[in-house]
């Protein structure tokens, strides 16, 4: 059954996670320096929540860390860098409550290898969070009902994972497909991972936050291809990855693809009209044979088993 709430795309973060008491809580928010993770981390922490920001650069995580207040701190993780994360993971110690896998790149303008040789936004925004989650199994299941938040998005709808070609090998490079498959690995991976590890309490799910004036469109010109009426601060951005990750009313739902506070709809075409786009579902990003089949690449990539 679709999973619908009082919420929408105006709604924002602070209004999703209203009365929710985090306290006790632990959370890691990946690329929480910039955009929409600012607000998610600020907002978690409001709630109650021990907040770590995972980013990059430390001295911008630090600055904002210092306006976010007591109870969020800084941790270097650079996603296209194995030693990174297995270091990031390696130094967590305890429960993990929360883990918002929100950092991300986009439209990169020429086919760029990460140093494995995986095309830059697959590494990034599929694999580099598959490494951190999969490492972090442990702390997560320790929280005994644990949540996973990967931030996908409508691009999603404008290709499906190409197994045989991901790296562009074979085909001319197209960023705005490169960055679409990425993005349908993100809502496969949380497919596979709810299955995996339901048994330990963890729900994984994808949002699309919406259209959001942030650093992520620097390779697009800064500009949102989105009509204005249909943009969003960064504080509904961040709506429907706190919803996710906090609300009572998703307890226990996992492997769905959510945006603007909603499941979105199943379609088998991919919608002409921006509107229709935005609350649709392609049904191959939650195929559960797909999953299985990008969990094996991806675990084979990552040298996990």
């Amino acid at each position: 059954m679709r999973i619908t709430t009082p919420y929408g795309a105006s709604s924002t973060a602070d209004e999703v996670s209203e009365g929710i008491d985090l306290t006790g809580k632990r959370a890691v928010v990946t690329g929480g320096a910039s955009g929409i993770g600012v607000e998610t981390a600020r907002t978690l922490a409001r709630r109650g929540a021990s907040v770590t920001l995972a980013v990059r650069d430390i001295d911008r995580g630090r600055k904002v860390a210092e306006d976010l207040g007591p109870g969020v701190d800084v941790r270097h993780l650079e996603l296209t860098d194995h030693a990174s994360i297995a270091a990031f993971a390696a130094d967590w110690h305890g429960p993990l409550h929360l883990l918002i896998n929100n950092a991300g790149v986009m439209a990169l303008p020429s086919l760029t290898p990460d140093p494995r040789g995986w095309e830059f936004q697959f590494a990034t925004n599929h694999l580099g969070h598959f490494s951190l989650t999969a490492r972090l199994h442990p702390a997560l299941a320790a929280a005994g009902g644990a949540r996973v938040v990967s931030l996908s998005s409508s691009a999603h709808l404008f290709s499906p994972v190409v197994f045989d070609d991901i790296n562009f090998n074979f085909r001319p490079y197209d960023a705005t497909l490169a960055y679409a498959q990425s993005k349908t690995a993100v809502n496969l991976f949380a497919v596979a991972a709810s299955a995996r590890w339901r048994n330990d309490g963890i729900t994984v799910n994808a949002v699309n936050p919406g259209a959001i004036a942030t650093p992520l469109q620097r390779h697009v010109g800064g500009k949102l291809a989105t009509p204005v009426e249909l943009q969003k601060t960064t504080g509904q951005g961040a709506s429907t990855s706190v919803l996710l990750a906090v609300s009572p009313l998703l307890e226990g739902i996992g492997g769905r693809y959510f945006n603007d506070n909603q499941e979105a709809v199943p379609v088998d075409h991919r919608p002409a009209g921006v509107e229709e786009l935005v609350r649709s579902v392609a049904p191959y990003s939650l195929d559960p044979e797909n999953a299985e089949r990008l969990w094996a690449i991806s675990a084979a990539a990552m040298g996990l088993t």
